[in-house]
């Protein structure tokens, strides 16, 4: 339980640990509320929207992260020279490092996150499996050892196939897939190797892999006066290289009775470490719908606006509020799940070449508007994509009553989205929404990468999506000479793009 000299935490300044899109939604969530904002920015940033937005911006360092955004002395030193009371890490970077969390105890500062313990917890994988077991959580078989003779060893009790994975730190880094144990000890090198850059520790254990299984996470919220609940799922499997790509929620496979086991389980795990905030437990769906704990993402996810928009629940506020040491305005019999939610991560690369990312100055960005139609980015014409960050443009995120609402807005909100300056993965979400396996729920963890191919794009299978890109045809008065066949669309949309303009002109 949190002590009661955080419960009696107030704040009125806020420093904002981060940058993009995620700085953004943070900075619009204080503003409604009333509390003044401090940006912090590196070279590369210095003429970013979060920066102009901002009441307060300071400059931290040098474009690479480990100069700037990563350096905990410089971040704590903004705070106290600008009067921030409270800092709010968003995610990634510092957001589950304990120390951080800790320097900003230690300074007086109100962390916006969990408790250092909490996220040391959690943030170990290895004991975030021991305390889940302990307080009945389900896990994936698994096995541990401090060589990799002990873990050779392990293995033979795991089972293949299994799961090389980092301790430390999350995104697929120090992970690898093992199928026979001869390929183990190559494996367990890579992934050291992979996981010591990624997080300056090499330490890794084993896991069974699950196949066909499917990634389900549970949104929690807990304040400092013991109430946690969860806000229900989102279903994300569609992942590339481990990282998510495609989110929605409710999942199509999980139906009432499944929610609310897999939430209180979620809930248990929460208050297992006394959590503090909004947090994440994430869940292995196999498919005889058994569920195993993951782990737990100590902050809040990037994913978290289609859990907004379903529950209607705003949870960057309710972070915020909850580190003013307010109770939570919601119980769990208030959480009613409504309509359907996808999300889309527009990034900056080309699907058409291996995802390899694509950097060089935005000059066209025009965003799609309308109903059920929200974007969260952090970019604009004559912002830059550099290789010193993410390759993450922005969120695009369609809600609809049902599914097919939802699908049939987001397969409107890509066509109508212009990227120009770089090459982005518009193509591939466009090709997305008209795959039978996609729109069926017909997919696993293992999809994108193993059965799905930019080559294979499939026609629109709905009366509907044929109606719908026929009025958008009309709308933007184009002539039917310029109305392309899918296929010739999708080439790639800023290719499309130009060829619109070329015409029109």
């Amino acid at each position: 339980m949190a002590t009661d000299s955080l419960l009696s935490k107030r704040f009125n300044k806020l420093l904002i640990a981060n940058r993009g899109e995620i700085a953004m939604r943070i900075l619009r969530a204080c503003h409604e509320l009333g509390i003044s904002t401090v940006a912090v920015y590196s070279d590369a940033d210095r003429n970013a929207l979060h920066v102009r937005y901002a009441h307060e911006a300071y400059h931290i360092g040098p474009s690479p992260a480990r100069d700037s955004y990563l350096r905990m002395d410089k971040i704590i030193e903004v705070a106290q020279r600008s009067g921030a009371e409270a800092i709010h890490p968003g995610y990634g970077f510092l957001s589950e490092r304990a120390e951080f969390a800790q320097m900003c105890v230690d300074n007086g500062l109100m962390f916006i996150g969990p408790p250092p313990e909490a996220i040391r917890i959690m943030g170990d994988k290895q004991t975030a499996r021991e305390t889940a077991v302990a307080a009945g959580v389900p896990v994936v078989p698994g096995g541990s050892g401090e060589t990799d003779e002990e873990l050779i060893e392990a293995a033979k009790s795991v089972g293949f196939p299994l799961l090389v994975k980092a301790s430390a730190g999350g995104g697929g880094k120090g992970m690898r897939p093992v199928h026979k144990a001869a390929d183990l000890p190559g494996a367990l090198a890579a992934a050291r190797r992979e996981a010591k850059a990624a997080f300056g520790d090499g330490t890794v254990y084993l896991e069974r892999l699950i196949e066909n299984g499917r990634h389900i996470e549970i949104q929690v919220l807990a304040d400092m006066h013991g109430n946690v609940i969860h806000l229900g799922e989102r279903e994300c499997s569609l992942q590339r290289r481990h990282q998510k790509v495609i989110e929605e929620s409710p999942s199509f496979v999980v139906d009432e009775e499944l929610r609310q086991r897999m939430g209180a389980v979620a809930v248990a795990a929460a208050q297992a470490v006394d959590y503090v905030s909004a947090g994440t437990i994430e869940f292995l769906l196999d498919r005889d719908k058994n569920f195993y704990f993951l782990e737990m993402n100590t902050r809040v996810q990037v994913e978290h606006p289609i859990t907004e928009l379903v529950t209607g629940v705003d949870i960057v506020q309710e972070q915020l509020r909850i580190a003013r040491g307010r109770r939570l305005r919601f119980k769990q019999e208030d959480i009613k799940m409504k309509g359907w939610a996808i999300e889309c991560r527009i990034n900056a690369e080309d699907p058409y070449n291996n995802y390899l990312p694509s950097t060089g100055m935005i000059t066209v960005s025009r965003v799609p508007t309308g109903p059920g139609v929200r974007v969260d980015t952090g970019v604009f014409p004559g912002y830059e994509i550099t290789p010193y960050y993410d390759s993450m443009i922005s969120k695009l995120i369609c809600y609809g009553e049902t599914r097919g609402e939802a699908i049939l807005r987001m397969r409107r909100a890509l066509e109508e989205y212009r990227i120009m300056g770089v090459k982005t993965n518009i193509p591939f979400h466009q090709h997305m929404m008209d795959s039978h396996r996609f729109l069926t729920g017909q997919f696993d963890t293992r999809f994108v990468e193993e059965r799905f191919k930019m080559s294979d794009r499939e026609a629109p299978l709905t009366m509907e999506a044929a109606i719908l890109a026929t009025l958008m045809a009309h709308q933007q008065g184009q002539h039917a000479s310029q109305i392309v066949a899918p296929g010739e669309r999708d080439v790639s949309n800023w290719k499309w793009y130009s060829r619109w303009e070329r015409l029109r002109n």
